[in-house]
């Protein structure tokens, strides 16, 4: 689609219920997700155009199982392949077959054609994107908030009821909203190029170790290769362009022999930073993204990070945007999130501490060699995969706590009398929840108890040859069990703490009658 197709405009004295500064995967993400819920969205990008070149080349699966739940997993998988394993710590492949996931793999696939692939969905949803508007300022009040935008030849303010900074590390929106972000700095710095060698056999795929312990990793892409490598001598400012002496000479140097570079592409260098945004959200201000993380490139996981962002803010935000929920509901997006991004800066830390070789007497090299035994084990490989991509999420839940399905990622089962639908097909098609239920349970009570929240809840019953399945579960709109019924539990108990249940994560009940016939009939029995 062209940038053209995707722009629109924005009058001076609208106020749109979201405002989202920043087109990269999480302010698209979010915009889309916005937009299939009914709330106006419009996402703010400083560049004029998209960008030619990326860092991020791979989606996991916990970001396939969240776009699957979005009807978009089929496209993304037809533009790349899929590996089962993935590089772990030093020369070790991690088994992501062992995963207890429907996407058992990584995704090769360019993070700048993610991000075209996610810019169509999110128009096609009703978000609107305007490229050429840089953000400079805000000011917020209980009502919403003022931003200043520069662009359109001239500057202008617009108003929104919430504000998402999805503006990358260096965040206009945090500074503006005096939201701290602590952690550390840069370190070790790491060198990138697409380049196209003059002989390729001279660098082949996956990691190359020189002599002297210093390693090359390649990527074949269409045309190129991808070649990364520690600089050896970082500048003062890590902003200076790399120039094409300095990375042949690098990797040269980490190579032991020479590997000649007839064209450069690309060339560009980032550190290890690893920061966390003290909070999520300041009022009606939020973040998600790198505006929210940024964090060391081992896992190559940040692009699934910020999409991860975007699908648990998305639906939260919509519920409170639509009035149908209270604010208090974003409070969990930082919950849960701002813990899933201590976990990401701590896995991530951790992967980037034992790449580093410490000469012949090097104190990390048993822990090296035991993370490559359990990498590759069938026993340990899958919760090992499933902590570093972020597969066994699980977030707070209440009912059964004993249920495998409990605060996870409920699997892709099958729904109906005939088995015929699914849930990742209904959560594709609905913007809202789903209570499930199989045929052992009090279903008419659970429907009932369920009843007032059906503009935003569709129930449906679980097919007897799902395998493993829960009698009930109330899903969230990201896939995630919110209850469970426990086996244990009385009839009367269970409506009672799926009620519960309910209020919190959907909000407030609909009181008016003839509102809650509609809904009655949107959330009908499948």
């Amino acid at each position: 689609m062209s940038d053209t197709a995707m722009s629109g405009t924005a009058s001076r004295d609208e106020i749109v219920d979201v405002l989202i500064v920043g087109a990269g995967p999480a302010g698209l993400a979010l915009g889309g997700e916005l937009g299939r819920a009914g709330v106006r969205a419009l996402v703010l990008e400083r560049d004029t155009e998209p960008p030619g070149f990326c860092r991020g080349f791979n989606l996991n699966a916990r970001s396939l199982e969240l776009l699957d739940r979005r009807g978009l997993a089929a496209r993304l998988l037809a533009e790349g392949p899929t590996v089962p394993t993935t590089m772990f710590v030093g020369a070790s492949r991690l088994d992501l077959a062992a995963m207890r996931t429907e996407h058992p793999y990584v995704l090769g696939i360019p993070q700048t054609r993610v991000e075209e692939l996610l810019a169509e969905w999110a128009v096609q949803s009703g978000a609107r994107l305007l490229r050429g508007r840089r953000l400079t300022g805000l000011r917020q009040n209980g009502d919403g908030v003022t931003v200043e935008v520069d662009g359109a030849d001239r500057p202008s303010t617009m108003r929104c009821r919430w504000l998402v900074g999805c503006d990358g590390g260096r965040s206009t929106v945090r500074k503006a909203a005096g939201i701290g972000f602590p952690g550390t700095p840069a370190r070790q710095f790491t060198l990138l190029g697409d380049v196209v060698l003059a002989d390729p056999s001279t660098v082949p795929f996956g990691p190359q170790t020189g002599p002297d312990g210093r390693s090359v990793f390649a990527i074949p892409r269409p045309g190129y290769v991808r070649l990364l490598t520690a600089d050896p001598a970082p500048p003062a400012d890590p902003r200076e362009p790399v120039s094409q002496d300095a990375f042949q000479h690098a990797i040269d140097a980490a190579l032991g022999h020479r590997a000649e570079i007839a064209e450069t592409r690309w060339l560009t260098r980032f550190g290890d930073a690893a920061r966390l945004a003290e909070r999520f959200r300041a009022g009606r201000v939020l973040l998600a993204g790198d505006a929210a993380h940024i964090h060391p490139p081992a896992g190559a996981i940040g692009v699934n990070a910020a999409i991860d962002d975007a699908v648990n803010l998305g639906w939260k935000l919509a519920l409170v945007a639509r009035g149908q929920a209270p604010d208090t509901l974003l409070d969990t997006y930082h919950d849960e999130r701002h813990a899933a991004g201590e976990r990401l800066l701590r896995n991530t830390r951790a992967q980037t501490a034992l790449t580093r070789v410490d000469g012949d007497d090097d104190p990390l090299a048993p822990v090296r060699d035991l993370l490559s035994e359990l990498a590759e084990s069938a026993d340990t490989a899958g919760p090992l995969a499933e902590t570093i991509t972020a597969v066994g999420t699980r977030y707070p839940a209440s009912g059964d706590p004993e249920h495998r399905w409990a605060g996870r990622m409920v699997p892709d089962i099958p729904l109906g009398r005939d088995g015929g639908d699914t849930l990742t097909a209904l959560l594709t098609r609905t913007a809202g929840g789903v209570l499930l239920f199989d045929d052992t349970t009090d279903r008419h009570a659970l429907a009932s108890a369920a009843r007032p929240w059906a503009d935003r809840v569709t129930t449906a019953r679980i097919h007897p040859r799902a395998p493993e399945h829960a009698r009930a579960v109330l899903v969230r709109p990201d896939g995630h069990a919110a209850w469970i019924g426990a086996p244990s539990t009385a009839v009367d108990g269970a409506a009672d703490e799926l009620r519960e249940a309910l209020a919190r994560w959907f909000g407030n009940p609909a009181t008016d009658a003839h509102t809650g016939r509609e809904a009655a009939g949107a959330g009908r029995r499948r």
